[in-house]
């Protein structure tokens, strides 16, 4: 496992360490000046990516805590809030490290902590054990447990009663939930423990942390929840925006006036989602309507996967800037991220209903689907009438009469037949190419289509649609002169493990000596592949700001691309 450390200055090295703790072992390394003196200046760039104790308070913070500097021997970092908590330290009321962006500085060197991380943010520890989590994620539960602590200096099961505290924290601050239901939103099993926890954590019930937060975020109406979900600038709004406005699918979505809304349906509630920038601060606002509060922490972990708010634009950068195709795609859009999905089932029958055909006719498609197979949504609101179909109608209806080829009304109705018979197959489990293969099996799927579903749904940082006709357009030569799908993989190998945020540049590059203008024809996969899903057009063009400090993966001079724990 290669060292990895922060750099403030270009000058900060790593020294040697003479007996670190069990955490830094093997895993991440946090330089002791370097963090220092990040704190010292509160500079808001490492802001999430590790956190400050304080041995004289009991207190765990962030780069950005308001309070005076404590001295340097008085502080340990830590890699993540649930190392500190799990060491005894206790959240700060002042910087509140629930609001801290989730970018832990391990991200990228371990896809098999992300995919368990996303799977605890879901709830698999609310109402699973570790060892159904391990054995979801395709390892054995000693070595999750191993992996957890090298990456995130914490046991899966810290990481999920952390997340639960940090939760619960937010929605104390942020809405007027009463606090019996704050419990059960935030994933405690009863209200004993959840006041158990509160003051052994704070020395105060839940209720004395509740405070007035101005304009921060409360509960509108019954039902209605606004929160912040916040990021690591900087983030391109705007093309996200058109990205999701160009895909809406009427009666579903509305995408107007900067904002994003659709319909949701978890446990056979519906409600309704809407997202917007908050201003002055670097966050989305979220207006969620549902009548079923516990169904928060999940809603909340889907949003911040369908925005990409867990993103570290500066690894990124500091990784994929080493190419010279790719740097100054990455200086003229920093804050560019990968759109996510809402549902896997519903991402996976948008991408078939795409297939050799352009945005605009899908979107169509997609509209007739749900006005004929969608559940109306019992409170309308405005550009918001139905609920996407269940795979439980798709998989016995008849598709053919919406008017598309026989083939493609087939590959429907086996992805929601596939669906029926494995409910987790769109859940993030086992590596990319076990993905990959799974979603092959469904007749209809191939490559293009199961790597899209990974890009965007499972939230794969190295899946790569290689045969993407926009993709090989953008690295044709002078004479137009495209590349092969197995020359596009060969190019493509140094950008691991970040080759989608590579993919979503270059679909997007307005450089002519990159790429050839992208026509209407760019809005078709490669043909002859075996029912192959469109290619993406153009969406994200300039973003704005400047790219954030390094954080750098391995050795000085030289790559780390994670391809040791792949899984």
């Amino acid at each position: 496992m290669n060292v990895r450390w922060i750099a403030v200055n270009a000058d900060v090295r790593k020294p040697l360490v003479q007996s670190p703790p069990a955490w830094q072992d093997q895993g991440m390394d946090l330089d002791h000046a370097a963090c220092y003196r990040v704190i010292q200046q509160r500079d808001a760039r490492f802001d999430g990516r590790f956190f400050t104790a304080v041995k004289t308070t009991g207190i765990y913070c962030r780069p950005v805590c308001p309070a005076r500097t404590p001295a340097s021997k008085n502080v340990t970092f830590y890699p993540s809030a649930a190392a500190a908590q799990e060491a005894g330290y206790r959240p700060c009321l002042r910087c509140r490290p629930e609001t801290a962006p989730d970018l832990g500085a391990w991200r990228g060197t371990s896809n098999t902590v992300a995919r368990a991380l996303a799977l605890i943010e879901l709830g698999a520890l609310d109402e699973g054990n570790l060892e159904a989590l391990a054995e979801r994620l395709g390892v054995g539960e000693r070595q999750l447990r191993r992996l957890f602590r090298e990456h995130l200096g914490a046991s899966p099961i810290g990481v999920a009663q952390t997340r639960r505290v940090l939760l619960a924290k937010q929605l104390i601050h942020e809405t007027q939930l009463p606090l019996t239901e704050i419990a059960f939103a935030s994933g405690f099993s009863s209200v004993r423990r959840f006041n158990e926890t509160f003051r052994a954590l704070f020395g105060r019930a839940p209720g004395a942390l509740r405070r007035s937060t101005g304009d921060e975020g409360v509960a509108a109406m019954d039902g209605e929840f606004n929160l912040l979900l916040r990021y690591q600038p900087p983030y391109d709004w705007q093309k996200m925006w058109e990205f999701l406005r160009a895909r809406a699918i009427a009666g579903v979505e509305s995408v107007a006036e900067g904002c994003y809304c659709r319909t949701i349906e978890l446990a056979s509630v519906p409600g309704t989602v809407s997202i917007q920038p908050a201003e002055g601060a670097n966050a989305l606002r979220a207006r969620i309507r549902i009548a079923k509060p516990s169904s928060l922490p999940s809603i909340i972990a889907r949003l911040r996967r369908v925005f990409d708010l867990a993103a570290d634009p500066g690894a990124i950068a500091a990784h994929l800037g080493q190419d010279p195709l790719l740097a100054p795609l990455l200086k003229q859009r920093p804050g560019l991220r990968v759109p996510g999905a809402w549902d896997g089932f519903e991402l996976a029958i948008r991408a078939v209903l795409g297939q050799q055909i352009s945005v605009t006719a899908a979107v169509g498609l997609a509209v007739r689907l749900v006005l004929r197979y969608g559940e109306p949504l019992p409170k309308p609101e405005p550009g918001l009438t139905h609920l996407f179909p269940l795979p439980e109608l798709l998989a016995r209806a008849d598709l053919t009469t919406l008017g598309m080829p026989k083939s493609r009304a087939a590959t429907l109705s086996a992805v929601a037949a596939a669906v029926l018979e494995d409910p987790e197959l769109f859940s993030a489990r086992g590596d990319l190419e076990d993905a990959v293969r799974r979603l092959r099996a469904i007749p209809g799927v191939g490559e293009w289509t199961a790597q899209y579903i990974a890009l965007r749904q499972l939230r794969e940082p190295d899946a790569f649609p290689a045969s993407d006709v926009g993709l090989l357009r953008a690295l044709s030569d002078e004479h137009g002169k495209r590349p092969s799908a197995e020359q596009m993989l060969a190019r493509a190998e140094p950008w691991r493990p970040w080759r989608a945020y590579a993919a979503q540049h270059l679909w997007l590059v307005p450089n002519a000596k990159l790429m050839v203008s992208l026509s209407k024809g760019d809005e078709e996969a490669p043909r002859g592949s075996r029912g192959e899903a469109r290619a993406e057009p153009k969406e994200l063009e300039r973003g704005r700001g400047r790219v954030p400090p390094q954080i750098r993966f391995g050795a000085p001079g030289k790559t780390s691309h994670a391809r040791g724990d792949v899984r």
